[in-house]
């Protein structure tokens, strides 16, 4: 493993302190291991395992992998405690291994794949999301973590900025971009069913533009294609006159929101998890991204491509207070720090040959 990702747990396993601890000697079920976000936390259970716990957490790590991936430099396969599967979320899984604690991250988070997969990217929240809560309703589980979007809010009116959780929501239910909005929306109302009927212990957070290492070359998301541009020489295209706006959170803190939800957050209710510093738009973004690079780039207006769903949020800006007050929640990886750390992941990946 790469030290820095290797420091980078650290940071996590820092930041969470003691509320780590109840992780200790339990079974978590992973839902979209293979993706971004389900790779970090499969690495910080095998942290975890390596530099605190007595008792090991067992990880059960289940992807489709339609664009996730098996294998990653943030985890090691060769781990007796870390059941890689491939399984397809839309069905149920059975195990006869007791579970305490579940995380349903299976989702397509770009837009370009989403866009690609819209049945996929529906049904893997409202299928999937429905199979993991029976799950955790027969396994008596201890704690279900319902990974939500900041895209539930569609395009907040500008009095709702910074967004609060009781915002209700401007969204359309026909775009291009509603398989993924509106599915995370219905999954929120599947978990407050599931807590409200049968009492599972769910909580749901939504994250705001996380990013850092693990993001794929081709994630076709913002931060990698500027990044990759740079690398490549290529032109980094701002489309929509890069007017809109938004704040970016970096791996370490996530993970820290994520865990304290599942840990600490009340059953039933919902938590923002970003950060609500910097505040930036994207044709700037293009020139933060270029002076972390260090030498000019060719930074173009361009028209947005063919297929790809339009109508994105001109401003994104979580209130965090409740993740703050309740949760212990509080980011601090600024943009630029996190941008060198991304970079350096880009650039070890091409020595690679990734």
């Amino acid at each position: 493993m790469p030290a820095f990702i290797e420091a980078q747990f650290s940071e996590v396993a820092r930041k969470l302190g003691d509320v780590a601890d109840r992780l200790e000697g339990t079974t978590i079920l992973i839902n979209g291991a293979g993706g971004f976000l389900g790779n970090h936390i499969v690495g910080l259970m095998q942290y975890l395992n390596r530099t605190r716990f007595t008792k090991p957490v067992h990880t059960i790590a289940l992807d489709n992998f339609i664009t996730g991936v098996k294998g990653s430099p943030l985890f090691t396969m060769d781990d007796s405690n870390l059941e890689f599967i491939q399984h397809d979320v839309c069905v149920p899984f059975e195990t006869e291994r007791n579970i305490d604690y579940i995380m349903h991250a299976a989702s397509i988070a770009s837009p370009v794949y989403y866009a690609k997969y819209p049945m996929e990217t529906l049904t893997a929240t409202i299928d999937g999301l429905r199979h993991t809560l029976e799950l955790a309703r027969a396994k008596k589980a201890k704690g279900v973590l319902y990974f939500s979007s900041s895209e539930i809010y569609g395009d907040p009116t500008p009095e709702n900025i910074p967004t609060t959780e009781e915002y209700h929501g401007h969204v359309s239910c026909t775009s291009l971009r509603a398989c993924y909005d509106e599915s995370k929306r219905v999954g929120e109302t599947i978990a407050t069913i599931y807590h409200r009927v049968h009492g599972v212990p769910v909580v749901s957070v939504r994250p705001f533009n996380a990013y850092g290492p693990g993001m794929k070359i081709d994630d076709k998301r913002v931060l990698p294609n500027f990044l990759n541009a740079a690398l490549d020489g290529s032109t980094i295209e701002i489309h929509n006159r890069g007017a809109q706006t938004r704040t970016f959170a970096y791996t370490t803190d996530c993970l820290n929101g994520f865990l304290r939800a599942l840990l600490l957050g009340r059953s039933g209710e919902a938590y923002n998890i970003g950060t609500d510093e910097g505040e930036i738009s994207i044709y700037n973004l293009a020139k933060k991204v270029e002076s972390v690079y260090g030498s000019p780039l060719d930074i173009q207006h361009a028209e947005y491509p063919e297929g790809y769903p339009v109508g994105d949020p001109s401003r994104r800006l979580p209130d965090i207070t409740k993740a703050r007050t309740e949760l212990g929640y509080e980011p601090d990886v600024t943009l630029e720090e996190g941008l060198k750390r991304m970079l350096a992941w880009y650039r070890l990946l091409r020595e690679r040959g990734a």
